[in-house]
């Protein structure tokens, strides 16, 4: 019997995003006087339904986006970032999209909503945690290339945040749970990340992103990419630093930054989990306890932990109340498969 990883990992970044929801923009102290001790937060239930945010209605438009490309072929550059461009304007438009989305999202899927190419609509400039909050999907379909999963990772990102940060960031955190659903021990976890970032740090993949590059003020593609490689480098060996020595009872935000930009997301998501490896409830309640971006924390730490522990590490009656549960469990099952 299979652990079912990316069932784990999509229901799992859903249930942190809901239980990060109500504490984001808040400090700990704040948190801890209305939820009372983090150790013990419960899933905010609303009528029934524990409610998402932007977070994982981008991960559903993602993954849906992934789908369709698929059905027509093998994965490609121009096979994925035609549905995944019309997945992102209908998440636009949509009525359900008044969770908080960030600007960067607002402005680029406004651009994307005409006929100009996607690297004209792309914010070069933005690095906000909102490309890798979203990435996930990719780290678990199965029979993908490594280059079909970093293309489509630093894509996905690029189609808002064209940032290389956010590009390199969205690379590291797909890599991050691919790596845990095929079952790499998490104590060793952020040693392959720097290796696999010493890797591709001057992989500009211009058949991916084509000339992105140009709209900034680089001097040309390799030292483009090298900046958010170098940036995520810099964080990860921050993490690498603390992961062992990290006060479990003091905001991971301390340690890694307040993950409003993406380099910082990824590492204190990380640190989250590996704080509580085998323990993902305790993970998810530290992500959401904290005075940053708590439900994209909180999202990421859930996704690492599913793809780790699978299906079983959430609880039944957590599941049966998160919105969307129907086509996450979906997509879950497709990829499980």
């Amino acid at each position: 019997m299979t652990k079912k990883a990316a069932t784990g990992a999509l229901v799992g970044l859903a249930l942190g995003d809901a239980l990060g929801f109500p504490t984001e923009f808040h400090d700990v102290p704040r948190i801890l006087g209305t939820f009372g001790p983090w150790r013990a937060m419960k899933l905010p239930v609303t009528r029934g339904t524990a409610y998402i945010t932007d977070d994982t209605q981008m991960t559903l438009a993602f993954a849906r986006g992934i789908r369709t490309a698929m059905e027509r072929g093998p994965l490609t550059p121009l096979r994925l970032a035609r549905p995944l461009r019309e997945e992102y304007v209908d998440w636009y438009h949509s009525p359900e999209n008044n969770r908080a989305p960030g600007r960067t999202c607002m402005v680029a899927c406004r651009l994307l909503d005409g006929d100009r190419i996607w690297q004209d609509a792309s914010q070069i400039h933005s690095k906000g945690c909102g490309a890798n909050m979203r990435v996930a999907p990719i780290g678990l379909v199965p029979g993908l290339t490594d280059e079909q999963r970093s293309g489509a990772a630093q894509l996905q990102s690029a189609l808002t945040h064209g940032h290389p940060t956010a590009l390199a960031a969205s690379d590291l955190t797909a890599r991050a749970v691919h790596l845990l659903a095929r079952g790499a021990d998490p104590t060793g976890l952020v040693g392959q990340l720097r290796s696999y970032a010493l890797d591709h740090r001057s992989r500009y993949d211009e058949r991916w992103l084509g000339d992105l590059w140009t709209r900034s003020q680089d001097p040309g593609a390799t030292h483009f990419i090298r900046r958010g490689w170098d940036e995520c480098l810099a964080v990860l060996e921050r993490l690498d630093a603390v992961q062992r020595t990290a006060d479990p009872e003091l905001d991971p935000c301390e340690y890694t930054g307040d993950g409003w930009i993406a380099e910082e997301a990824l590492a204190t998501a990380l640190l989250a989990f590996l704080l509580f490896p085998d323990e993902p409830l305790t993970a998810l309640r530290r992500a959401a306890c904290t005075r940053g971006d708590s439900d994209s924390i909180a999202a990421l730490t859930g996704a690492f932990a599913g793809a780790h522990l699978g299906a079983d590490a959430w609880p039944a009656e957590w599941v049966a109340r998160i919105e969307h549960r129907d086509e996450l469990l979906a997509f879950g099952a497709l990829w499980d498969a």
